[in-house]
């Protein structure tokens, strides 16, 4: 079965770097290797990052790939590249009875809400930073009858996971309240317009 990281050889190597997303041969078959990305990371090189909730999806072809499609009602927006985006391409899926499956590509869920830590090339393509590394269920801890504190998780990546250096390393999962995630990254982003300024 044909995987989704073969067309990312033809790829500025920036681009791919940007994404945390690193094509690799392996012997008869393409693989995903994911370049490790720390959330200062993602929300400096992501173009957006919103809360938001999937209402719907579809899939379609982009050149020889399918990518599934999921369209997302914006609750907050925490980084804009001034468009909001309200749809976010997922690679893999079904069209016409082929499926095209994607090591590392998660799967959202219609009426899930997310933090998603998004990234537009100069065609309009929006996907997620890192593929799964980019992706926060959120979810409600705590007491019932919505007066619980709002989390975010994601789990650890199971695809082979690359640092700086090139060397595999672990990847843990992710769990804290959002508005801890909320202030992470305003700090991220205040550093690097900082950093920027100088």
């Amino acid at each position: 079965m044909r995987v989704w990281t073969s067309h990312l050889v033809g790829f500025v190597p920036m681009m791919a770097l940007t994404l945390g997303v690193i094509a690799s041969f392996a012997p008869g078959a393409w693989a995903t290797t994911l370049e490790q990305l720390t959330l200062d990371e993602m929300a400096q090189k992501s173009t957006a990052i919103v809360r938001a909730r999937v209402t719907g999806s579809h899939a379609a072809t982009r050149g020889a790939d399918i990518y599934t499609y999921f369209q997302l009602q914006v609750l907050e927006t925490w980084k804009s590249s001034g468009q909001a985006s309200t749809e976010v391409a997922v690679p893999g899926g079904v069209v016409d009875g082929i499926r095209q499956s994607v090591s590392g590509a998660p799967e959202l869920k219609p009426g899930q809400e997310y933090v998603l830590f998004l990234w537009t090339s100069r065609s309009g393509l929006t996907q997620l930073m890192g593929l799964s590394q980019g992706l926060f269920k959120v979810s409600e801890e705590g007491s019932g009858g919505g007066s619980g504190v709002a989390v975010v998780q994601r789990p650890a990546a199971s695809e082979l996971m690359l640092n700086r250096s090139g060397l595999p390393v672990d990847d843990h999962a992710v769990s804290m309240r959002l508005q801890d995630l909320r202030s992470r990254v305003r700090q991220a982003l205040a550093s690097a317009k900082l950093e920027a300024s100088k």
